[in-house]
């Protein structure tokens, strides 16, 4: 079978604009394309392969939280089978440029927070840094050791009409995606063992190594540094990726309430008391890191936490103020940046922008508008790009307004249409545009380009906006040579620090908290609803207990799950309201519901087979509402069962394959106290005197 019959129609270069990713600017298939393509229309298993994927992806936790979806907020994450392939020539390309764009940006942030030379220059007009909200003043003459300022840097990228790749933009505040991207080529490699070993993909193992590696290495003393992950916590859209990372690289995963400031130096709260923390990799925004310097109202950063940054007595990466370098603005003065600070032009372009604070582009813009896009200088929640073509009359001359008043505030770019790539849909394939993220880390000498990174295609053919939250998929990303991948043994030396093992840090007092409150609730949910599915069956019988046994039972379970009854609807109603009623306080599904976020929680401590067991819990708790109702006429009980079941494995694993760490304990000391006091009640509630000896048989049956 030859190339032309394995591409689908739509392959062809088309007539209304629209670009493919797999082909050049001639319209031929990329080399690299063919045998991906030849593999995949050869395989008939393909929807079993994409359950595989589920599977995994739900088994090792991976979610992904839309803010916007009140009813699921926590999602699995969305990974679409169709790899992006790019050959290793055309990706050295893309990583000269990328490399050379790293250390112009490194050289930028320093400028920005030192001698702003650019300024006095007359490269950057004052008004593109000063009105920027990303510019930290208090952050002023902060450097980090070394030559790098600049630890991550992540950059957007999409091809253009010719097949060459353009930057979209930069992320240097704390780069999201290069831990969705490990755990996508981890499922891909299970799901497609064989088409991943013949393709000859480049690893990603070494950059996380570098990253680990550079981290050790702003320690004071590599060989005992203390590195922790800071993490805004289980509400954040990215949680899983700071567990991961956290878990990968062997870090301890910290919120603020984990961290403090004493003696001019940070601390994590621990079971053996506070340890020093050297080094801070953050996923908190710059703004929310400090509430003493920076946001006052920030609950997810650290007081005091600036000051020991300004005393040398910590560093963070990457540095604080340097969300600054995402300013838009920045790509239209970037070329004369470059020859400042580099003496030469950059290798990879930028998309083409227009800054209205600028008198001549933003006439431009105004005359043009309805050819842009229009972007906010410093995206606020809830704000997005804007696609004037898109508006009314009424709406575009609102934009007009905007920009008028506050020109500082907008930049314009032109609608530059993302190149396609197949996505597996319906078990057929179809065009979407896609958008690649890919990662450089700091080493030694210069930097480390992830070989790979992030890819996000579109929800549709159309799609304007290409984010996960606006419902975009993910693709793993190869990077693919003619022949294996050669592994050295032995890299740079700065390797030879990674490999040295780092002081054992205890585990942050807040983890072992919610394992301790994970067993107690586990605990609590298991005995309820074993003696809420004995009240069921004892209700619904062929024989039903009499009024007393009745009135015990129910008495019994008020005790031993401290709920209050309700008068006003028959035990039945009370029944039902205690299983489902997640707002009511000690209901089932109040304490499955306190029991998961305990597990979030502490996620980063937890084995994939437990997960599995929790997500289990997490769906049959999603259904339990529907099946409720449907089986109350029938045996409602039974729709308990496989809340009971799922509990019993968690607790069968947790005492049979989990190691007897501190950890471990905390949950066993949360079960078995917790256990202790229902067993206590349970007795005292069932085993009571009544009036004849029918009903003693009855509850003390019940009790067993």
């Amino acid at each position: 079978m030859n190339s032309s019959e394995l591409r689908p129609e739509w392959l062809y270069p088309p007539a209304d604009g629209r670009h493919d990713d797999m082909l050049t600017a001639e319209g031929a298939l990329r080399p690299h394309w063919l045998g991906i393509l030849d593999s995949l229309y050869g395989l008939e298993d393909m929807n079993d392969r994409q359950q595989k994927a589920l599977r995994i992806l739900r088994d090792d936790g991976a979610t992904y939280n839309i803010y916007g979806d009140l009813n699921q907020q926590s999602t699995t994450w969305n990974l679409d089978l169709v790899p992006n392939v790019i050959g290793s020539e055309d990706w050295a390309g893309v990583e000269s440029g990328l490399l050379e764009r790293s250390e112009l940006l490194n050289l930028l942030l320093r400028d920005i927070y030192g001698e702003r030379s650019l300024i006095r220059t007359g490269v950057i007009p004052p008004e593109a840094l000063f009105c920027h909200r990303g510019f930290l003043r208090a952050c002023h003459g902060i450097q980090l050791p070394g030559d790098h300022d600049l630890i991550l840097h992540a950059v957007d990228l999409i091809r253009d009409a010719n097949g060459d790749f353009m930057v979209l933009g930069d992320r240097t505040q704390s780069p999201s995606g290069a831990g969705y991207a490990l755990e996508n080529r981890t499922v891909m490699s299970r799901v497609f063992p064989s088409l991943f070993r013949d393709s000859h993909v480049h690893r990603l193992s070494a950059f996380f190594q570098r990253l680990r590696a550079k981290l050790l290495s702003l320690s004071p003393d590599p060989a005992q540094a203390r590195v922790a992950l800071l993490t805004p916590g289980p509400h954040n859209e990215t949680y899983f990726e700071h567990a991961y990372m956290a878990n990968y690289l062997g870090f301890p995963l910290v919120q603020s309430d984990d961290l403090m400031v004493r003696n001019g130096r940070l601390w994590m709260k621990s079971l053996d008391g506070l340890k020093r923390v050297d080094v801070l990799l953050r996923r908190v925004d710059d703004w929310f890191c400090d509430p003493v310097e920076l946001r006052a109202d920030s609950r997810l950063g650290v007081p005091g936490l600036l000051e020991v940054v300004r005393a040398g007595n910590l560093v963070v990466a990457n540095p604080l103020g340097s969300g600054v370098i995402e300013n838009p603005v920045f790509l239209k003065y970037l070329p004369e940046i470059s020859k400042a600070l580099l003496g030469r032009e950059l290798r990879l372009p930028s998309v083409q922008t227009w800054w209205c604070g600028d008198t001549a582009d933003k006439e431009y813009v105004l005359a043009n508008l309805k050819d842009l896009i229009i972007k906010p200088v410093y995206r606020k929640p809830g704000e997005a790009s804007v696609r004037a073509c898109e508006l009314d009359d009424t709406a575009l001359a609102q934009l007009a307004n905007q920009i008028e008043r506050d020109p500082l505030q907008f930049i314009a770019q032109p609608f530059v249409r993302a190149g396609h790539l197949p996505s597996l849909e319906n078990q057929q394939l179809a065009p979407r545009p896609a958008v690649l993220r890919t990662f450089a880390v700091a080493s030694a000498e210069s930097y480390t380009l992830m070989p790979g990174g992030l890819t996000r295609s579109g929800a549709d053919e159309n799609s304007f906006v290409i984010a996960n939250q606006a419902g975009a998929r993910s693709k793993d990303t190869w990077v693919v040579d003619s022949e294996p991948e050669r592994l050295l043994s032995s890299e740079h030396a700065e390797d030879q620090v990674a490999t040295r093992e780092a002081e054992s840090v205890s585990l942050p007092s807040r983890v072992v908290e919610n394992l301790f409150w994970m067993g107690r609730y586990a605990e609590r949910a298991e005995c309820t609803l074993r003696i809420l599915r004995t009240t069921f069956m004892q209700f619904s019988s062929e024989s039903p207990a009499t009024a007393l046994v009745k009135e015990h039972l129910l008495a019994a379970l008020q005790e031993i799950a401290i709920l209050l009854p309700d008068e006003q609807v028959t035990p039945e109603q009370q029944l039902e309201r205690w299983v489902q009623n997640g707002t009511l306080s000690n209901s089932i599904a109040s304490n499955l519901n306190s029991m998961l976020f305990c597990a979030d929680q502490a996620k980063e401590l937890l084995s994939s087979d437990t997960f599995r067991i929790i997500n289990d819990i997490r769906d049959a708790l999603v259904k339990l509402p529907n099946d409720l109702n449907n089986s109350l006429r029938s045996a409602p009980e039974e729709v308990l069962d496989p809340l009971v079941t799922a509990l019993m494995a968690f607790a069968g694993l947790t005492q049979e394959s989990m190691n007897r760490s501190f950890g471990w304990r905390f949950m066993e000391l949360g079960r078995r106290l917790e256990r202790a006091q229902q067993i206590n009640k349970a007795v005292s509630g069932l085993l009571v005197p009544v009036v004849n000896e029918t009903d003693q048989n009855r509850l003390a049956e019940s009790l067993l």
